[in-house]
Formats: structure tokens, sequence, C-alpha cells
């Protein structure tokens, strides 16, 4: 049986501080996590948790990967950044245009995210958190449809777009150029195997598709850490 994506994982310096900031920008309840982490709960049974993680590796560069959220209107989306701005979050520029009409902001440690204008068909319907937007190729989004059995509701020009068939937010991959990796990702994607699942003929089933082993191990062995093609790492949480 195929894993699920269970969370959405951010390295932190101040996990608590991050993770209140997220729950009250996405007004999602929070809940402690098993590895001094803090974790955001989903809004329903098919979404993911977004779990906050110690980690003092410093910011170097973008990240690969950063969050859409969504509006209903324009007076929702100033909204939306006047609650982060008062959170802690702050404006930066990373060459968006004017005529763009999305808001480009970092939260307070430093990890960027964007708040798009009303009226943008790709992301109707998918609620508050649109999309997770990835810098990475058309091999990867072909990666990730496979892995979590995901279809392509995008695929042109080298982008790429997968989301669950219970719908929700997006996954997106801008295609070429892709920056090139530097250090460790601070976002990684971290899966669920199934109660009662082979987790190891699930782990095989991954590097089959294209993904590779590291020697990476944490939590007694509970995860599997691998990289996808595009070298970005993700684990896969076995069954306990």
């Amino acid at each position: 049986m195929t894993s699920r994506l269970f969370a959405i994982c951010f390295h932190a310096t101040r996990p608590s501080d991050l993770a209140r900031f997220w729950s009250n920008v996405l007004g999602r309840q929070l809940a402690d996590g098993p590895d001094d982490d803090v974790t955001v709960l989903p809004p329903d049974a098919d979404g993911f948790r977004i779990r906050f993680l110690p980690g003092q590796e410093p910011k170097t560069g973008r990240n690969r990967a950063h969050f859409d959220l969504t509006s209903a209107s324009p007076e929702d989306q100033q909204e939306t950044v006047a609650r982060a701005l008062g959170l802690g979050a702050k404006h930066i520029d990373v060459g968006q245009l004017p005529q763009e009409g999305h808001v480009v902001l970092a939260d307070p440690d430093g990890n960027e995210f964007c708040v798009i204008a009303a009226g943008n068909e790709f992301l109707a319907g998918t609620g508050l958190v649109g999309a997770l937007a990835c810098d990475g190729t058309q091999k990867v989004g072909y990666f990730w449809s496979e892995a979590l059995r995901w279809p392509l509701v995008w695929d042109q020009d080298q982008e790429t777009a997968i989301q669950s068939p219970n719908g929700g937010t997006k996954i997106t991959w801008g295609g070429p150029p892709v920056a090139p990796k530097t250090g460790t990702n601070r976002l990684y994607f971290e899966l669920a195997v199934p109660a009662g699942a082979d987790g190891e003929a699930e782990v095989d089933r991954l590097v089959s598709l294209g993904a590779t082993r590291t020697d990476k191990g944490e939590g007694g062995g509970a995860r599997v850490f691998l990289l996808d093609p595009d070298g970005n790492e993700f684990c896969v949480q076995r069954p306990r």
C-alpha cells in the first residue's frame, strides 16, 4: 500500500515560536510531537500536518519550497498579510513585479511564503494553503505523482503540479532553471506507511521510482531518509 503525505517538516531555530506563528496565520490547532517538535494540525482527516523540528543550520539562500496562501477577496488578502505582519512576518523582495498581485513575506525564521491575490483559478477550492510551490524539474514532479499516487493536475512547459484525489493543497514544481542545492533543505516531506503494511517494501518501491537512500537515520530506525530525483531530502515513517 502506498505511503501518504503525513507532514511538511520545517527545521526551525525556535520550533514552538514558529509553530505558534503558523497556527495563528492559518487558524489551526497545535499539538506537541514525539521529537521535541510542535505540529500544526491539518484542517481535516485528509490533510497533512506542518511539523516544526529543532534545527540550528543557518539559512543560506531561498528555500526550495514555500507556501502559497489563497485569498477570497482583496480585503481578505490584506487581512492575511496584516495578520502575518502582526505576528512577526516581514515583507521581502524576491524579484516579484507589482502587477503580479501576490505579496511575498518571510516568517519569523526567514522562510518565504506568498499571499496570492483573489481570483486565482488554479488554486480555486484548495483551501487557505493553496499550494506548496517548489523549485524542481519535471522529473521530480513525475516522481512525486507516482510516489504519492496523486494525479498530475498540470504538466506543461516542464512545469508540473499534483493534487490528492481528495482535493486540498496542490504541490507544484516550476521547472528549469532550478537553482543549485546548497546544504540540507529546511523543508522536507514526511511520508507515513499505513499500519500493517511492509515499510521496507515501500522504501524499495520509492527507490525503484528514482529515490536514493541516504545514510542518515533518526528515531532508532523509525524513519528512513531518502533523496528524491532532485536531491531533496524526505523521510518515510515506518509503521510502529
